[in-house]
């Protein structure tokens, strides 16, 4: 017979309608939706940020430079390029109400800015002013403005007047948006902006201070940015000069927005996944009901490949109305959700149809349906005409021809290519698929456990017939047991993965720090004052620990003559600035891995020692050149040393040290951290800045509280994308709950007529769904702990605990999930009435 043949049995077979395709349906729908909105979102946010670039960078063009203001040669290249130049100094400070002990203090990101601010957009503030006019002199006071958070942590109100480093300033008005905040960056502290020359003798940009300068350029239209970028980085090579322009203007917001959804996508592949469950059950089912149908083709002389092209066609039309309803429901709800998402979303995004985002999703959706699909509806060429007569389909081969093996290969194959092509991570995508591969084989290993456990379990239940029942329908394998742990444990695996991982890396950020961490982190303390601000410390019985040491910042522009990125790749080490010190004897504490520390009194060629854990992954050794610029000039030294540097404990730790004659001449300042009785932290903070105004003091407990805000959000959004995939394993549950109504009609009949009650029987429905839940849940949470176990050793490089709280969780939801799903069909069957039921048997 030909495909001409098939395709008109198929058209026949669909004029049944959807009965029983439902599940099948919105398992494939849900699976691709998650994977086109997640995309659809990214995309939008990628589009917003490329047509926003010039606003989010506040002008086409931005050359960077630490602790330093640009040179007259730089600034006179900037002149000639731009049409307009914007000058804005960034750094931390601490802003100060009032004196004395009752003064109150807040740590706050300090943007200085000339005349020409903002070169593109505009500063929206509360009463609504002009920048310029706010920031003006009020009543002989410089004027400033400064985020709401800190307003009211300090106290304040528009009109009030308060202290950075030796300057007073008057609050005109509230910073209610900046155009440019997207491109600063994660800051500790809320935003004040003052202009630039109201800082003069403030004691805050004094030589070796931690402040970097920011050029906005406003160029010329069609200006070529790729060639201005390379003229600039040819001519200013070796400055410490770092170019960005709108072509990416927030470029750490990108690859953070690039690499979570590539992450969630990945995510929304374990909840396709777990719709294949469901899909292969479903059809598996249909192809059950259509046994004596396909005999009876068999019969009138139908061979395999008209009967495997029938139903395939069958199922693939369908497949494709899945993927295009996933497809629609996931290019349209940004687009319905878009004003709520822009309202929380702190940059720009331009919601629309994108292309390749639903692309995406409509191949994963398709491969995804193949692969589960394809092995039952293999298995139909195994029905043979006698089946009429008797079971000869149970008898049959449990797995599929070779040819069908082979396509299955090729298809996986396809989907994780795609999904690492798609997401740039083939590491990543690896990891993902062995881990949904080991949760599949562990789930499936479980379910066939539990049915060979029930089998088993008559001397168990002896004398409690409703624990008999439960495990008699378990081990039946036509209740659909493997189904109920598979598409349910995984989903759970899943949750409980992202579970542990989230509170395991919350417990490394703050578990263990009220015992190591410093209290408070002191920053641009001059060389004049570390003397003072020592003996006030050394002389407190509060103080546990005190630890100074100088501070400057520099870029490894060069390792053994050669550009250090052609040697050590994009390490983290080399993507920007990092903090250098130097000191003569060895710090107490030190621990050599590598060969030796210099003499004290040293005064020859610059010796660096290197942190050895960051040598090691950049292929470094003792004896290899280092080139650092430093405030604009390059100091090349040989490594002498690699040492242990622990960043874990929040204290001070470089990675790169020298011998002081190497940089004692240059200006910088001090870094210390203190460890105090949290009672003395106040009195501390009070007495330093009270004597030192240019110091700005970060606490520690603050600093965490707001990495651990960020992780919340990083948390919820991947656990939105789990709640998808257990809700697809909810609906897989609900389609298994649904095939064997059926069965449980007869099994209640049966149960009935001799002479059990309706309560007895839902019992014994609940017990079989609890059990089952449990197990998926146990499974599930072996499977979450082992997958957040690799992530957290393996990826974050944590310490790794069990979270019992998530796990309690997860086996409490596992029951209560296979409950629900089981319960809502039951009341059918225990309500049915027995004489018709048999009747209708007969």
């Amino acid at each position: 017979m030909s495909l001409r043949i098939a395709s008109k049995f198929a058209r026949r077979e669909l004029r049944g309608g959807l009965r029983g395709f439902r599940i099948f349906l919105a398992c494939l729908a849900l699976g691709v939706a998650a994977i086109a909105a997640v995309g659809s979102v990214r995309s939008s946010i990628e589009a917003g940020l490329e047509r926003e670039g010039a606003a989010l960078l506040g002008g086409d063009a931005e050359m960077d430079f630490t602790y330093r203001f640009a040179t007259e040669e730089e600034q006179g290249w900037m002149a000639e390029t731009a049409v307009r130049l914007s000058e804005i100094v960034d750094f931390r400070s601490m802003a100060v109400v009032g004196d004395g002990d009752t003064a109150e203090r807040g740590l706050t990101q300090i943007k200085a800015v000339d005349d020409a601010y903002p070169l593109v957009g505009s500063v929206a503030l509360e009463p609504d002013i002009p920048l310029e006019a706010a920031l003006a002199d009020q009543d002989g006071l410089p004027g400033a403005v400064m985020e709401r958070v800190l307003v009211d942590r300090l106290g304040i109100s528009v009109g009030d007047t308060f202290r950075l480093g030796t300057r007073t300033f008057r609050l005109t008005a509230l910073l209610a948006r900046e155009p440019d905040s997207a491109a600063g960056g994660f800051a500790l502290g809320p935003r004040t902006i003052v202009r630039t020359p109201s800082l003069e003798n403030s004691t805050l940009l004094a030589p070796g201070t931690l402040f970097s300068t920011k050029y906005r350029l406003k160029l010329p239209e069609n200006a070529n940015l790729a060639a201005l970028k390379r003229e600039a980085q040819t001519r200013f090579k070796d400055t410490g000069m770092r170019w960005t322009d709108a072509r990416n203007g927030a470029p750490g917001i990108s690859e953070f927005v690039d690499r979570l959804g590539a992450f969630l996508v990945l995510v929304g592949l374990s909840g396709l996944a777990v719709g294949g469950v469901g899909v292969s059950s479903a059809v598996r089912a249909y192809m059950a009901s259509k046994t004596n149908v396909i005999a009876t083709l068999r019969t009138l002389g139908a061979d395999r490949a008209t009967i495997f092209q029938t139903y395939f066609l069958q199922i693939g039309l369908l497949s494709v109305l899945g993927v295009g309803i996933g497809v629609l429901l996931g290019g349209v709800a940004p687009l319905v959700l878009a004003p709520l998402i822009e309202a929380r979303l702190p940059i720009p995004a331009a919601f629309a149809l994108y292309p390749a985002p639903l692309l995406e999703a409509v191949l994963y959706g398709l491969l995804t349906a193949f692969l589960f699909t394809l092995w039952p509806l293999a298995r139909a060429e195994d029905i043979r005409a006698a089946t009429l007569f008797r079971d000869a389909l149970s008898a049959g081969r449990k797995l599929p021809a070779l040819r069908y093996l082979v396509m299955t290969a090729v298809a996986l194959a396809l989907l994780l290519g795609f999904a690492g092509w798609f997401s740039g991570s083939w590491w990543l995508t690896l990891w993902t698929a062995g881990g949904i591969a080991g949760a599949l084989l562990l789930l499936t290993g479980a379910a066939f456990l539990i049915r060979m456990l029930s089998r088993r379990g008559g001397r168990v239940a002896r004398g409690k017939p409703q624990l008999r029942w439960a495990l008699a329908a378990i081990a039946d394998p036509r209740e659909g047991a493997a189904s109920v742990v598979l598409s349910l444990g995984l989903g759970l695996s899943v949750l409980a993965a992202v579970g542990q991982i989230d509170g395991n890396l919350r417990n490394a950020i703050t578990g263990n720090l009220p015992a190591v961490a410093p209290s408070y982190f002191f920053v641009d303390i001059q060389k004049d004052q570390i003397d003072g601000y020592t003996d006030r410390l050394v002389n407190d019985p509060a103080v546990k620990r005190i630890q100074s040491a100088p501070m400057l910042r520099g870029i490894i522009t060069r390792i053994n003559d050669q550009p250090a990125r052609d040697v050590a790749g994009d390490h983290w080490v080399l993507q920007g600035d990092r903090g250098v010190t130097y000191a003569g004897p060895m710090p107490e504490n030190t621990r050599l891995t590598a060969g030796s520390w210099w003499d004290e009194n040293y005064i020859g060629p610059p010796l660096i020692s290197f942190a050895a854990e960051e040598a090691e992954e950049m292929g470094l050794n003792i004896g290899d050149t280092l080139t650092v610029n430093i405030l604009g000039r390059d100091i090349t030294g040989k490594i002498s040393s690699f040492r242990e540097v622990d960043f874990s404990t929040a204290g001070i730790g470089f990675i790169l040290a020298m011998n002081p004659s190497a940089l004692s001449g240059a200006p910088h300042s001090f870094i210390s951290t203190v460890y105090a009785e949290e009672d003395a932290e106040a009195q501390i903070l009070r007495d330093l800045s009270s004597r030192y105004p240019n110091i700005t003091a970060v606490r520690v407990r603050d600093a965490i509280d707001r990495v651990a805000d960020v992780l919340s959000g990083l948390a919820a959004a991947t656990s939105y994308g789990a709640a998808a995939t257990l809700l697809t394993g909810f609906l897989v549950l609900i389609g298994a709950a649904s095939a064997g109504t059926n069965a449980r009609v007869y099994e209640a009949a049966v149960l009935k007529t001799l002479g059990t009650t309706r309560r007895n029987i839902l019992v014994s429905f609940a017990l079989r769904s609890a059990l089952l839940g449990l197990l998926a849940g146990l499974v599930a949470l072996a499977a979450g702990i082992a997958g957040g176990w690799a992530v957290s050793t393996y990826i974050m490089d944590t310490d790794f605990t069990i979270i019992w709280s998530y796990a309690l969780a997860i086996i409490c939801g596992g029951i209560l999930s296979t409950l629900l799903a089981s319960l809502a069909f039951a009341w059918g069957p225990v309500n049915s009435k027995p004489a018709r039921v048999l009747r209708a048997k007969e």
